[in-house]
């Protein structure tokens, strides 16, 4: 199986981006003056996650939330979260995803901040731990648990859902009259008339979340008609082909593409929100993907000078939201285990997700915690919560989705054609039928 070559800015930005080493300090067990016995009896845990990859001095309102979250742990339990965090200047063109799977397959730490694909193959090597015997697992949406369950284990709870959506500068819509795209084929005619307006790029894109559009089309009648578990299972044993799901996307990519509404070769060298983020500020590119935590984040696009609306990648069933859950993971051999699972219970639990959703103004992996969303982002939100979206993460295919289709849609943006990315799913199912 090709590399995965998922990075840190894609999905973990939008939960625990900017986790700062010692960030947590002193657990409030520690104050004031200790015997040397009683240090000894202090009870810490291990924590790999990722930390800011710019300027880790920016307020960050994730790792706040997370910290004030991992301090009600500490203080219930009496034990010490100690962070160890990824930075790309100490592992140089190792991404996150490759020192996190090293470190969980050799035990260095007892949880970890993961990606869906990182998920899904510790998941599968028996790597990570079942939390389904969590009290905070019993409060999952089902869309957590779908995700999440490797082989009849739950191996991953997320502190939030991380929704992928297009982020759209209304006014300029409104400039040329145009209404927000529902069909791929309305979201071709906005390129259009954008172009032959003066708009260079109407798309403004990176190397990481051009696989929306890919997912959007190839699943929206699996996620939201009555056969899923019938069509996933065609897909496991190869009566089905991934590469039929993938085709329509692949075009369509192909197609903005040729026509300029994506500039390829910048984006395929371009981090996400630092390669398109200046020009959609700026007003001279209409449209940029991201997550939904970017709308509240004023590193990203918190202040926008516009109307700024978040809508779902364009579909066959209307505007289609993305989910690609991450999730904390606990090492199936970590040294800690018991302290370590107790922390998850607390900063998982219904009154930490609370002031977790409430800090971040996020979508709560418990059904039981609901916060208002600023309006930018009801557009979004509206479909969610009317059940509509599709996984880009769906730990129950054999074929990894989130990592391979951002992989060869990079092939695409260099020069491969559509039936040679369409090939590498082929390949890699037969890969999967092998096992």
């Amino acid at each position: 199986m090709k590399k995965r070559a998922w990075k840190l800015g894609a999905v973990l930005l939008a939960g625990l981006m900017a986790v700062s080493a010692g960030a947590c300090g002193q657990n409030k067990v520690l104050e004031g003056n200790l015997t040397e016995d009683e240090e000894e009896r202090i009870r810490s845990v291990l924590l790999f996650a990722p930390m800011e990859k710019s300027d880790p001095d920016n307020e960050n309102v994730s790792r706040t939330a997370f910290d004030i979250t991992v301090g009600m742990a500490e203080e219930q339990l009496g034990v010490t979260v100690e962070y160890r965090t990824y930075t790309a200047e100490n592992y140089q063109e190792k991404t996150y995803d490759e020192v996190a799977l090293d470190r969980a397959r050799n035990n260095m730490d007892d949880f970890y901040l993961l990606n869906p694909d990182a998920i899904q193959a510790l998941g599968e090597e028996g790597k990570l731990a079942d939390l389904s015997g969590l009290d905070c697992a019993e409060n999952l949406r089902e869309v957590v648990r779908t995700a999440n369950t490797v082989n009849g284990k739950l191996v991953a709870i997320p502190q939030e859902i991380v929704v992928n959506g297009l982020f759209v500068n209304k006014d300029m819509f409104d400039k040329y009259h145009l209404e927000l795209p529902n069909t791929p084929e309305e979201f071709l005619e906005c390129c259009r008339v954008f172009k032959e307006n003066g708009v260079e790029t109407p798309v403004g894109a990176n190397r990481w979340w051009l696989e929306n559009f890919v997912l959007a089309q190839a699943y929206a009648d699996l996620y939201n008609g009555d056969s899923i578990e019938e069509e996933i299972a065609a897909l496991n044993n190869g009566k089905a082909k991934y590469s039929d799901y993938m085709r329509p996307g692949f075009e369509f990519l192909q197609e903005l593409i040729d026509k300029g509404y994506v500039d390829a070769e910048k984006a395929y060298v371009s981090e996400a929100i630092e390669g398109e983020g200046p020009d959609f500020l700026a007003q001279k590119t209409p449209i940029v993907m991201a997550y939904w935590g970017a709308a509240n984040a004023d590193t990203a696009y918190g202040k926008p000078e516009f109307n700024m609306q978040v809508i779902g990648f364009p579909s066959k069933r209307g505007q289609m939201p993305v989910v690609p859950l991450t999730g904390y993971g606990v090492s199936a051999e970590a040294e800690h285990m018991e302290d370590t699972m107790n922390v998850l219970d607390v900063i998982l639990s219904d009154e930490a997700l609370q002031v977790y959703t409430e800090t971040n103004k996020v979508i709560s992996p418990s059904k039981n915690v609901q916060v208002d969303c600023i309006d930018a982002l009801k557009p979004l939100n509206d479909r969610i919560n009317e059940n509509v979206y599709v996984l880009g993460s769906n730990a129950n295919m054999k074929v990894e989705q989130w990592g391979n289709t951002c992989n060869i849609v990079r092939e695409l943006l260099n020069g491969a054609t559509v039936e040679e990315c369409l090939a590498e799913f082929d390949k890699l199912q037969e890969e999967s039928l092998k096992e």
